[in-house]
C-alpha cells in the first residue's frame, strides 16, 4: 500500500499484527510511524507502550519478549525495529515462520513494525506480508509533488496553497518532502492570518536569495566568465548552501531558457518566447536572458532538460559523485566556451 493512501485511510484502518515500512522517503516514514502510533496506542499514547529497537543489535527473542509483554495503560504494545535490514538478514527464517503465524491474527496485543529501505517482492517475507501491512514510503513523482504540497499545506498547516505557489515551491526547494514541509510551515507563519499562500509569498520567503544567487551565476555564464561562475558556486557551498536546493533555483532559470529557445525555434518571436517562458518583463532581465541564450547556443539549449534530469537523478543516489561535484559539473557544461 502506498503511504499516502495509508495515511488517508488511517481513521478507518484496523490494527494489523505487523507492518513493514519500506522506501527511501524519511518524511513519509515519520508520518506513517506517527499514524501507526495513534492507530495502535489510541488516545492513551504512552511511551511505556512503545519500544524502539535498533536493527543492528535487536534479536528475535528480544522482539518477541517485547511483543508478549502486557501493555501498561494502553490497549496494545508497539514494537518498532528501526533500520531493520541487519535484523531481517539474521532472523529471516524465523521471521518467515513468525509472519505466517501472525498474518491472520485479529486484535493483536503486540504489534511489530519493521523499518527498511527495500522490501523485494520476490522474497518469502514479502509474499507473507499483506498489502495493508506493506507500506511503501516513496516520494510521489515530481509532477505530483505540487498537488501534494497543496493538500498537505491545508491538512497540516491550515492554509490554502495556490497551484502557482506550489509549483514555484517545488521548483525552488526540490523534491525532498521533509524540506517542503518545513518551508510550508514557515510560509504558514509568514502569511499570518491570511488564509491563502500565494506565489509571491513563496518568492519572497523561499526563493529570493537562491534565485538571486542563481541569477548571478547565469550572469557570469552569459558573459563568458566561466572561472568566476564556478568560483561563485563554490563560495555558495562554503557558505553552507545545499546543492539540491541550489539546483532547484538553477532549474527554474534553465527551464525558462530552454522553453524560450524551443518556442523561438518554432517561429515565435524572441520577446514573446521570453514572456511565455516566464522571464520577467523588464530590460535587465530580458537583456540578461538573451545574452545567456546567445552564449549557450542552440546545441546546449536543446540539452538543458537532459542535463537537469541527469544532475537531479545523480544527487538522489544515481551517482557516486558528491552533489557539490555534480552541480559544479553542470556549471562547467554551461560556462565553457562553445566549440
Amino acid at each position: 500500500m502506498d503511504s499516502l493512501t495509508f495515511l488517508e485511510r488511517l481513521d478507518k484502518a484496523r490494527p494489523q499484527p505487523f507492518y513493514v515500512l519500506h522506501g527511501d522517503e524519511e518524511f513519509l516514514k515519520r508520518q506513517v510511524k506517527l499514524g501507526l502510533r495513534r492507530l495502535i496506542l489510541g488516545s492513551s499514547d504512552d511511551d511505556f507502550a512503545l519500544s524502539n529497537l535498533s536493527g543492528d543489535k535487536a534479536t528475535l527473542a528480544e522482539v518477541l519478549t517485547e511483543l508478549q509483554t502486557l501493555p501498561f495503560l494502553a490497549p496494545r504494545r508497539l514494537v518498532v525495529v528501526e533500520q531493520a535490514e541487519p535484523f531481517v538478514t539474521r532472523e529471516r527464517a524465523k521471521l518467515e515462520k513468525l509472519f505466517a503465524e501472525l498474518k491472520d491474527k485479529t486484535n493483536p496485543t503486540g504489534v511489530l513494525v519493521l523499518e527498511v529501505s527495500t522490501w523485494p517482492a520476490n522474497t518469502k517475507l514479502a509474499r507473507a506480508t499483506p498489502d495493508v501491512a506493506s507500506i511503501s514510503c516513496k516520494a510521489p513523482a515530481s509532477v505530483q509533488l505540487p498537488q501534494w504540497c497543496v493538500t498537505w499545506c491545508l491538512q497540516a498547516h491550515g492554509k490554502q496553497l495556490t497551484q502557482a505557489a506550489a509549483k514555484l515551491l517545488v521548483d525552488l526547494v526540490g523534491p525532498e518532502m521533509g524540506i517542503l514541509d518545513k518551508e510550508l510551515e514557515k510560509l504558514a507563519v509568514y502569511v499570518g492570518s491570511a488564509p491563502k499562500i500565494e506565489a509571491r509569498d513563496v518568492d519572497v520567503l523561499v526563493g529570493q536569495s537562491r534565485v538571486e544567487s542563481a541569477w548571478q551565476v547565469f550572469e557570469l555564464i552569459g558573459k563568458g566568465q566561466s572561472g568566476e561562475a564556478l568560483s561563485f558556486v563554490q563560495r555558495l557551498f562554503d557558505q553552507g548552501e545545499d546543492p539540491l536546493r541550489l539546483l532547484g533555483a538553477f532549474s527554474l532559470q534553465l527551464r525558462r531558457l530552454a522553453q524560450a529557445a524551443r518556442l523561438n525555434a518554432q517561429g515565435v518571436g524572441l520577446q514573446e518566447s521570453l514572456t511565455r517562458a516566464g522571464i520577467p518583463n523588464f530590460p535587465a532581465a530580458r537583456q540578461s536572458a538573451e545574452q545567456q541564450m546567445r552564449y549557450l547556443g542552440r546545441r546546449r539549449l536543446d540539452r538543458l532538460y537532459d542535463w537537469l534530469l541527469e544532475t537531479d537523478a545523480g544527487m538522489k543516489g544515481g551517482s557516486q559523485l558528491p552533489p557539490t561535484t555534480l552541480l559544479e559539473r553542470l556549471v562547467v557544461r554551461l560556462a565553457r566556451p562553445r566549440t
